[in-house]
């Protein structure tokens, strides 16, 4: 797998209190990390195995309710003993410690993988690269891959550099959509219409406050955990 490590930003956990403030914080003290994080996903995708792109959505199917550290190391624990692409559930299950709801994430990681093998090998960066854009990629994502929402399929694209347009909806981030007064509220529940309405809104709000989309959703995390990671 490609490395990936997590990255301290030193006095980013002070929430900034207006749009203006947010943007003082990215421009002088979380840019310059995030934009060389931003540069890593781009370079995931172009110098990355077939494998490692599949690890990219390995990590994704196990991040619901799951810590992202804990779902990095499950998936390289997975590549080092040779189990991502010939592991059966079960071992799947058994070496996935650290990622809530094991069983199920194990049985999906296995019925995505069918969906790529190819003479036993991972096959999945030209089918990638056919889609026309990142909506239509995400899309299929959905419809296809079990254990994968909205949210999931837009953190993989991101990780691989074909989605830096999209949002990541979590609570967390519509928190701060929130409190920057980007949205009025915060939804019970995250239909396909209303990530679509919200995600516009965070179109608009970040061409309004001059923050990059791929660059928001790292920022607001970076506040939150004082660094950056996935």
């Amino acid at each position: 797998m490609i490395k990936i490590e997590f990255v301290e930003i030193p006095n980013i956990k002070q929430k900034p209190q207006t749009r203006e403030e947010l943007f003082s914080v990215w421009n002088n003290i979380a840019k310059h990390p995030i934009e060389k994080r931003v540069r890593h996903y781009l370079n995931v995708f172009k110098n990355g195995t077939d494998e490692d792109i599949f690890g990219e959505l390995a990590f994704c199917i196990f991040t619901p309710q799951s810590k992202a550290l804990s779902c990095w190391k499950a998936v390289n624990v997975l590549d080092e003993k040779k189990l991502l692409v010939k592991g059966t559930c079960e071992e799947i299950s058994e070496s996935i410690t650290g990622v809530r709801f094991q069983n199920n994430k194990a049985k999906f990681l296995v019925q995505a993988r069918e969906k790529f093998l190819s003479n036993g090998k991972i096959k999945i960066k030209d089918f990638l690269k056919s889609f026309k854009n990142s909506r239509d990629l995400r899309n299929w994502i959905i419809k296809n891959i079990k254990g994968i929402g909205c949210k999931e399929a837009g953190h993989f694209l991101r990780n691989t550099g074909l989605g830096l347009d999209l949002a990541i909806l979590d609570r967390h981030i519509l928190r701060n959509l929130k409190f920057y007064n980007a949205i009025d509220d915060i939804p019970e529940t995250l239909t396909a219409k209303i990530y679509s309405d919200i995600e516009q809104k965070m179109i608009k709000f970040c061409n309004d406050i001059k923050i990059p989309m791929s660059h928001t959703d790292l920022l607001f995390w970076a506040m939150q955990t004082g660094g950056i990671f996935k």
